[in-house]
């Protein structure tokens, strides 16, 4: 998740989605990782190019990006999207 600190929608997602993400099987294939999108860039995600708004969620498999969800749509559309990047996995995400 690249984000920032004056960033409404990413403080939205954590109110609304934050606590509960480390808890579900999504985490488990897909554990959350957060980047302020004003540091430098970790040497490990050079490679991810564009990220301009906040929140920005990659996901990442073996080191090459699978998906990107650019903003927060809220809760109720979150989740689906969430689902469907998973999807894309190589091996899935199993539940």
């Amino acid at each position: 998740m690249f984000e920032s600190a004056s960033c409404t929608w990413c403080q939205r997602w954590h109110d609304e989605i934050g606590e509960i993400y480390p808890k579900t099987s999504d985490a488990r294939c897909a554990p959350l990782r957060r980047v302020d999108l004003g540091d430098p860039r970790p040497i490990d995600l050079a490679e991810i190019k564009g990220v301009i708004y906040t929140p920005t969620f990659v996901l990442i498999d073996d080191g090459r990006e699978i998906a990107r969800l650019i903003g927060y749509p809220g809760e109720d559309f979150f989740w689906p999207i969430l689902a469907d990047h998973l999807a894309k996995l190589p091996n899935g995400c199993p539940k």
